[in-house]
Order: C-alpha cells, then sequence, then structure tokens
C-alpha cells in the first residue's frame, strides 16, 4: 500500500446515526468505505471479502461484541482494527489488546480519527513485517537443522568430510533445482526407510 493511494475502509457500528456521522467523516478525510455492518457476522462477513486496509468498529455491538469480533478477524482475515467505544475502562482495554486491536477512541470521535487511522494502519503494516521477518528466520533455523541433519548422515554413510557433504547436497540442489532443505528432506527420508 503506498502513501497516495486511497485507504478502503469497513465500518462497524450498530447505532444506523453513528455509522452515517462516522462515514461522513472517513469519506471526507479521503478514504473508501468499502463495506458497512452493525453486528459480530457483519463484521467478519465485511473484513474477509472486502480485504480493508482498517476496519474501524464500535465495541457495543449486539450479541458478540466489538472486541471478540476483532479476535476473530485476527485469526481468519488479519486487518489493522481501530476500536470506538463510548466507555473507557481498563478490561475493555486489557481484551482489546488481547484481540489485536491496533487502536482505540473513545467517543465522540471527531479530529483525532485520522491519526488514530494512520496509527493503526502503520502499526498493523509493520506488525505483519515483524511477524513475516520471524517466520523466515524460523524457516532458515528449521532448513539449517535439516541440512545438518543431512549432512551428518552423508558423513557417516559415504565416509566423507562436513565440506564434502556439504558441496553433495548443494549440487544436488542445484542439478534438480530444488532447496538445499528439500534435499535434506529426501536424504533424511531415504535414510529412514533405509535404517
Amino acid at each position: 500500500m503506498t502513501a497516495n493511494c486511497v485507504k478502503r475502509v469497513a465500518l462497524i457500528e450498530d447505532n444506523a446515526v453513528e455509522r452515517r456521522i462516522l462515514r461522513a467523516l472517513i469519506e471526507d478525510m479521503g478514504y473508501e468505505v468499502v463495506a458497512e455492518g452493525s453486528d459480530f457476522d457483519a463484521a467478519i462477513k465485511a473484513c474477509r471479502e472486502t480485504r480493508p486496509d482498517i476496519a474501524v468498529m464500535d465495541v457495543g455491538l449486539p450479541g458478540r461484541d466489538g472486541i471478540e469480533a476483532a479476535g476473530e478477524i485476527n485469526r481468519v482475515c488479519p486487518t489493522a482494527i481501530l476500536l470506538v467505544t463510548g466507555a473507557e475502562d481498563e478490561e475493555t482495554v486489557k481484551r482489546a489488546v488481547r484481540a489485536g486491536v491496533m487502536g482505540y477512541l473513545v467517543k465522540p470521535v471527531g479530529g483525532e480519527l485520522r491519526p488514530a487511522m494512520e496509527l493503526a494502519i502503520s502499526r498493523f503494516m509493520e506488525f505483519n513485517e515483524l511477524r513475516k521477518e520471524n517466520q523466515d528466520l524460523k524457516n532458515t533455523i528449521e532448513s539449517r537443522k535439516l541440512i545438518e541433519k543431512a549432512k551428518g548422515l552423508l558423513m557417516e554413510k559415504e565416509n566423507i568430510s562436513e565440506a564434502e557433504a556439504f558441496s553433495k547436497i548443494r549440487k544436488i540442489s542445484m542439478d534438480n533445482r530444488k532447496t538445499m532443505k528439500e534435499v535434506a528432506e529426501v536424504i533424511i527420508a531415504l535414510e529412514a526407510k533405509a535404517g
């Protein structure tokens, strides 16, 4: 998402008058409201179907509240979420944090809406980048473990040095256009069958 593209918003508010006011504020700021809803199910559907840049959502939804909806959204289709609420209490804030909410505003909402939305989107993007880096590191560590194990098996079975075992895995990898991890997995699986 670039800085000059129109950001897409899912707006979830059970009070129709407040929803119209919020929509007008959001559109006046240059955002596009791509989905609206008034309850838990509508919130999930809106985020799943439209993949907005941010969901601006009331805490006090009928049935299951906005915090529960935020947790479910972050489980099924992660999205930046800004909660808007009429009440400010410590337990609600704690629940919002646990649900992965990126921003929190107390009604009535006015000029602080834009910075809160921008901050929520920015925090969400940073969080996703960190999550990706973390997963990449885990994958790298897992690959190295498998390659080390495969090297050890080759060294033992073929009575070769560590450098020779590594070169052999790398050559098989290049010749077959497979990752070294994939080659290591095959070597380990073959050894397990033979053993």
